[in-house]
């Protein structure tokens, strides 16, 4: 690059003095509408910054001129829709959750409000719609760990499956290999063994007695000897088809040998008791409460 002041005598313009191969760049201004637009715009943001909260401070921010904030206007709407709701809030509260679900208005003010409860707290895991995901059991059908009655559901949403909390559910999957329980052919014959109970296929060559003795002695102190589960341990039935963690033979030896220990976070102390009691009517209502 070249760089030199002259004159394009086909465009009658100077030139920048910056040359490109031979390409000059014409000195060419930009319109005045735009250079006023842009002073236009500098001018406006200056003002901005004086009238509207815009600069972060140490601990807060400038409230400007106006103290105008869309947030402030946000939490005065909610307080304004809680005072609104408080009364029925309460009826809710006292009511029982046998007496929620006979009630029409009880029940459609407990489902709505569990509804959106259960969007901002419990959707991440379990989905928009609960049916769950890989790990996240599906609340919409009727398997349930812990119990889907309505006294279980809030149960597990108080207190949750091992959460730290004194109440909360704490059985758990063992691990059988990883804790030298079980040699990794037993654990390959018990994973076969698990999928026969629901009906899939197993290995060639696998050994169905082998199977049912390895799981009668280390297995059935919490599914049962069917293979049934047990809500109380939070034991699953493994004889539904229905897969918390996939029923793919690796999936199963995976949770023989290392086991499962999901956490479900306790809510009491996070959320009202109101405000429990109508996400476990909500949960219960999604069609597969007990």
């Amino acid at each position: 690059m070249t760089e030199h002041n002259d004159f394009d005598h086909v465009s009658g313009k100077t030139t920048t003095g910056h040359e490109w191969d031979g390409i000059k760049e014409l000195n060419t201004p930009l319109p005045r509408w735009w250079v006023l637009t842009f002073y236009a715009c500098i001018v406006w943001a200056v003002g901005y910054w004086i009238v509207y909260p815009a600069w972060p401070l140490v601990s807060g921010y400038t409230s400007g001129v106006l103290h105008y904030s869309s947030r402030a206007d946000v939490a005065v709407e909610l307080a304004n829709l809680e005072k609104i709701r408080g009364e029925k809030m309460v009826t809710l509260g006292a009511a029982s959750l046998a007496d929620i679900e006979k009630d029409p208005a009880l029940l459609a003010l407990a489902r709505a409000r569990g509804k959106t409860v259960f969007g901002d707290n419990c959707a991440p895991c379990h989905g928009s719609g609960a049916a769950g995901a890989k790990g996240y059991p599906n609340l919409n059908d009727d398997d349930w760990l812990w119990g889907g009655t309505l006294d279980q559901i809030m149960q597990t949403i108080q207190f949750g499956a091992r959460s730290g909390h004194a109440k909360t559910h704490e059985g758990q999957m063992l691990a059988f290999g990883k804790d030298g329980t079980l040699k990794k052919d037993q654990i390959v014959t018990v994973a076969n063994y698990v999928r026969s109970l629901s009906g899939l296929s197993t290995r060639q060559g696998y050994d169905p007695a082998a199977g049912a003795k390895i799981f009668s002695e280390n297995c059935t102190v919490c599914h049962g000897d069917a293979g049934k589960g047990n809500q109380d341990l939070g034991a699953p039935n493994l004889t539904d088809k229905i897969w918390l963690y996939g029923s793919d033979e690796a999936t199963i030896i995976e949770t023989v040998t290392n086991g499962r220990s999901g956490v479900m976070p306790a809510w009491v102390g996070r959320l009202d008791p109101s405000t429990i009691k109508a996400m476990a009517v909500y949960v219960h209502s999604l069609g597969g409460g007990q």
